[in-house]
């Protein structure tokens, strides 16, 4: 009870100092631009809801389906898991915490198995990031010549390609109690085409549903952006954020930032950009945590066989 007590009140924590005690963002001013752009009326609190509300039950539908690859499990299961592992993985590094939280939901047969479908989860997700993000990036610098370090790039680029290599060797001659890197590459070639395309589909779905909740807030914060223009503005934030090394406890300021330059090439105020990416982190990871706080609380072991 101790551990699970101290999670959620590391997240409470953790929210509470990027709400009040943000640097980049005060709390007074943050609530000041909610007011003066009317996000609390009930139609725009009714969509912003909604879409957060299909962002995750999508979520909740994709882990459904992958988990049941190792174990048949329902939404509402699904819907416990991920939520509470959304709680535990926002006070960990790069949210790593996600995969052992959503593994001891399981009997210990199937937990190899539930951090391999995890793993194929999140890299359809990261796909769709970075595939629709090199899409609006590209864009983005073309209509709007931005000048760029393409030598800089080049040589991120190269050490990322470094790193990986080195990852997959080091891989393939890691060895834990058993389990190989042969042994993950041959339980992910198990999993169906079908299945792969079903959850390729989800994250899909996922992503046009977050990147469009964020295109209208810009309509809501009264920016003057043409449709094309804040897409692949947006999906250029989402794009840099993800490839920029980044520990998740400061992902809410790293979006910040990426979105403060992104967004400066349409003159638009520092408050107001990062007025939108706060809210959006409020509405798809605060108010989602705190739900899932009450089901790390209760969490008792999964003995299924």
């Amino acid at each position: 009870m101790i551990i699970k007590l101290s999670i959620v009140i590391g997240c409470g924590y953790f929210i509470y100092t990027k709400l009040i005690e943000n640097e980049q963002l005060s709390f007074s001013h943050f609530y000041q631009k909610l007011i003066e752009n009317n996000v609390f009326s009930p139609k725009n609190i009714i969509i912003l809801l909604i879409f957060t509300i299909l962002n995750w039950f999508l979520e909740i539908l994709k882990w459904s389906k992958l988990a049941s690859f190792s174990l048949k499990t329902n939404l509402k299961s699904a819907a416990i898991q991920s939520l509470a592992s959304l709680t535990t993985s926002l006070i960990t590094p790069n949210r790593i915490g996600e995969y052992g939280a959503k593994a001891m939901y399981f009997n210990k047969k199937y937990r190899k198995q539930i951090l391999g479908v995890n793993l194929v989860g999140n890299f359809y997700q990261m796909l769709m990031t970075l595939f629709f993000g090199i899409i609006g990036f590209s864009f983005f610098v073309i209509k709007y010549n931005v000048e760029i370090d393409f030598f800089r790039i080049l040589r991120f680029l190269l050490l990322g390609v470094f790193i990986i290599s080195a990852f997959f060797y080091g891989a393939k001659k890691f060895n834990y109690k058993g389990y190989t890197f042969e042994k993950a590459r041959n339980f992910i070639k198990l999993i169906p085409k079908k299945l792969n395309i079903k959850v390729a589909f989800l994250s899909f779905l996922r992503y046009a549903v977050f990147s469009h909740q964020f295109y209208f807030l810009t309509l809501v914060f009264n920016l003057n952006i043409g449709y094309l223009d804040a897409i692949s503005a947006i999906t250029s934030v989402y794009f840099i954020a993800s490839i920029v090394p980044m520990l998740s406890l400061f992902d809410v300021v790293l979006k910040g930032s990426v979105a403060i330059w992104v967004f400066s090439i349409f003159k638009i105020e520092p408050l107001t950009i990062l007025s939108i990416t706060t809210m959006m982190w409020v509405l798809n990871f605060v108010l989602p945590a705190i739900i899932g706080g009450y089901f790390v609380l209760i969490f008792k072991p999964n003995l299924r066989s």
